[in-house]
């Protein structure tokens, strides 16, 4: 195959920059080296280089041209000025007349006055920003096509030398990268402290070889790695021939961009233009991401992660790095990825000490799956991909949403006290593990787990809890490439009641679509999912799946007594249409003279406001209901839980919010209708201990929090906490917890 003619002098800007890369020099002199290369090949008066000093601040580290006093002085907000417009959208900006542009700022220290046009383009690696390059002539002229062209390319090349250590150098504005400390802020996905060693999910591909010594081997090298390529995606085509369409559609669309003629032209161009296959491939991943950060709708975002993914395994098969890089994981791991499926996290286990993601949601398959496994999660951990290396010392503080990557002493130190004073509680709480759930008053509360997977059984006994009161159904769903058989679901019912030797099972329906998608049903574009086509809405409109669950269910309780439960009811005819769906499965069993449950219980899960002012005959006909707190909040406040800026405004011990729930708990003590409250909240104590006071006597919520709870019930005195909430309701306040929380410390209670 012949290198498409471009015409450009990068390659021989490029071989000129191979000879700066061997020589033995230091990184400021070899810097400044790399700008006066690059302002010769391109006619330009001026080159110069801008680097980040922090997140915010970009710093010019090297000119030819500019005044060299402004090296390492002057400095630039992300965003402000062009060269902080390129940092920040990450687009190159070409313009004959720079003053002109919207943005521009003048910097006087540099004597960039006499300079009229301006070519920027941004140094980033796989969607890491790095810095910006930028030539400048006294001459009012756009830079041409090619030379826009090589000038990025040359920022590739200085990318993999920023990543490879040929910037480390002299002076203050530089540090070595991967040996400092650094404090990296995510949000919470699962509460806990965990310290160990990083390992990384998909290693780095490192690139030593950016630049192309001979385009035409380079050309070759990269049509076999393309070829190998696409044979491995038509395997994996033929092998889901037998699963659902959906799954074959994802394989067509990725088959598509396998084959795409325009992302193999653009990667020989680059080859053409002197970077290796290697380089070429990450150049276009490069552009993908850039792309993806900027890109809103969410089926164009998952087709960029398609040409992401296929990029990652092209780098792999040409640089030989596959995932197994011969690195062995460390007794104590914590997994860094920047995205993760649940199968994957579960081929894990409990192995993990840890994890940190630089994207996914609170709501998230990996949460779903960290959170059952009681694995410390912190999510939105920007850059932790690129800063961590396997081996690297790491703390996660899941409480605070705060990452310690390589941490000094002092830091340590503190971290081992908090993570001391946790296990000392914890020791503490075994110690009342048999006891009742009852406060000072003689009230008596039930704690029931919540749970999801066969490895939560374990610790229906070790936490204390008299039950599971919510046992999620879907994460058999979500982990599968394909539907699962009603025979495979059975055998796991059957083992779930097994393991809870004769306690009581709250068994959930399936609960997809919002955040939770399968991966061989077709996804649904909605502009609103939490609010859309989710839970009990889908198996109504897909009755056929519901049935199939329903019978599992009852051929795995085996006579014993099953407890039902569907998600997400809004109105009462969606309860009574499922009531309906479960007689009609129960019929069929006793037709086909299978064992009916001796006892039968059908509920549902109160989310939606509107369930709450049901008519009374609902109250009456359900068996039970289970306030699910997380949906009701957010529809409740109307802030969705998944957006950081508003999902922590409104607070759950709010006067309002309290009195809803109190008002539930008064319409089913009318009708005698049992009523749990499950959620996150449950397991907080101060909240837990103000749904006793308002009428609650049943609370579900992840094992670890029932010993904190149930220690904190035992020592409080409900009829004094009910007066202490009623005041700070009469007194117009808007949440109750300052007044709790002053009652709870004149009381003795450490908050």
């Amino acid at each position: 195959m012949s290198a498409p003619d471009v015409k450009t002098d990068s390659r021989q800007m490029l071989a000129r920059l191979r000879e700066v890369m061997a020589e033995d020099s230091a990184g400021q002199a070899r810097l400044d080296t790399i700008t006066r290369l690059i302002a010769e090949e391109m006619h330009s008066e001026v080159c110069s280089v801008y680097l980040f000093r922090d997140e915010e601040t970009l710093e010019l580290c090297a000119t030819e041209g500019l005044n060299p006093t402004a090296v390492h002085e002057t400095r630039l907000k992300l965003g402000e000025g062009l060269v902080g417009r390129v940092a920040r959208t990450g687009q190159r900006i070409n313009s004959p007349d720079a003053p002109s542009e919207r943005g521009f700022r003048f910097m006087p220290e540099t004597g960039e006055e006499i300079f009229s046009s301006f070519l920027g383009v941004p140094i980033q690696r796989l969607g890491e920003k790095l810095g910006v390059l930028v030539v400048q002539t006294k001459d009012a002229r756009e830079f041409e096509d090619d030379e826009v062209d090589a000038l990025e390319v040359v920022a590739m090349v200085l990318a993999e030398m920023a990543e490879l250590g040929a910037f480390i150098g002299e002076g203050a504005a530089l540090t070595a990268r991967h040996t400092q400390p650094v404090l990296l802020r995510g949000a919470t996905g699962q509460e806990g402290a965990a310290e160990g060693h990083v390992w990384l999910h998909e290693p780095r591909v490192v690139i030593t070889n950016p630049i192309a010594e001979d385009p035409q081997r380079e050309m070759e090298r990269l049509s076999e790695a393309v070829d190998e390529l696409r044979v491995g995606v038509d395997k994996m085509l033929a092998g889901a021939r037998g699963g659902g369409k959906e799954q074959i559609d994802v394989l067509e669309a990725y088959r598509m961009f396998a084959n795409s003629k325009g992302w193999m032209t653009r990667m020989q161009q680059d080859i053409a233009r002197g970077l290796s296959a290697e380089a070429a491939v990450e150049k276009e991943q490069s552009t993908a991401r850039a792309r993806m950060q900027q890109v809103s709708d969410a089926y164009l975002r998952e087709r960029l992660h398609d040409l992401d993914d296929l990029s990652n395994r092209l780098l792999r098969i040409l640089t030989g790095q596959g995932s197994e890089t011969g690195a062995e994981m460390p007794a104590d791991p914590v997994l860094i990825a920047r995205h993760i499926g649940p199968a994957e996290l579960l081929d894990y286990g409990r192995s993990l000490k840890g994890i940190v993601l630089e994207e996914g949601s609170v709501g998230s398959h990996a949460a779903i799956v960290a959170r059952a496994l009681a694995i410390p999660l912190i999510i939105h951990a920007k850059r932790i991909t690129t800063e961590a290396l396997n081996g690297d010392h790491i703390m996660v503080d899941g409480d605070q949403g705060i990452v310690h990557l390589r941490p000094d002493d002092t830091v340590g130190t503190a971290f081992r006290d908090k993570i001391a004073m946790q296990a000392a509680a914890q020791e503490r709480y075994a110690s009342i593990r048999d006891k009742p759930a009852e406060t000072k008053d003689g009230t008596r509360l039930s704690l029931h787990m919540n749970a999801g997977l066969m490895a939560d059984l374990p610790s229906l006994d070790g936490s204390g809890a008299e039950g599971v009161g919510l046992f999620r159904t879907e994460l058999q769903f979500l982990v599968r490439n394909q539907m699962p058989k009603r025979a495979e679901l059975s055998e796991l019912y059957a083992r779930v009641l097994d393991a809870a030797h004769g306690k009581r099972v709250v068994f959930r329906t399936l609960d997809i679509g919002s955040d939770k998608v399968l991966p061989y049903m077709k996804p649904n574009d909605e502009p609103n999912p939490a609010l859309g086509w989710r839970a009990i809405r889908v198996g109504l409109d897909k009755p056929g799946i519901m049935r199939m669950q329903l019978q599992a269910l009852l051929r795995a309780a085996k006579g014993r007594p099953l407890t039902v439960m569907f998600p997400f009811v809004a109105q009462f005819e969606e309860y009574r249409a499922a009531r309906a769906e479960m007689d009609k499965a129960l019929a069929r069993e006793h037709v086909l003279g299978h064992e009916i449950p001796e006892k039968l219980e059908i509920g549902a899960m109160l989310e939606t406001p509107s369930l709450a002012f049901a008519p009374d005959k609902f109250f009456e006909e359900v068996d039970f209901l289970s306030i699910g707190g997380n949906d009701l909040k957010q529809f409740f406040f109307a802030a969705d839980r998944e957006n950081e800026r508003v999902r922590r405004r409104y607070d759950t011990l709010n006067v309002s919010f309290l009195r809803f729930i109190e008002g539930i708990v008064k319409r089913c003590e009318a009708s005698g209708t049992p009523l749990s409250f499950c959620g996150e909240d449950a397991g907080r104590p101060v909240e837990a201990i103000c749904f006793a006071a308002i009428g609650l006597r049943a609370l579900s919520m992840r094992p670890a929090s029932i010993g904190p709870v149930k220690n904190i019930l035992r020592r409080v005195d409900l009829g004094e906490l009910k007066a202490v909430i009623d005041a700070a309701a009469d007194s117009g306040a808007q949440s109750v917890r300052p007044m709790v929380m002053e009652y709870l410390r004149n009381e003795g209670f450490a908050t």
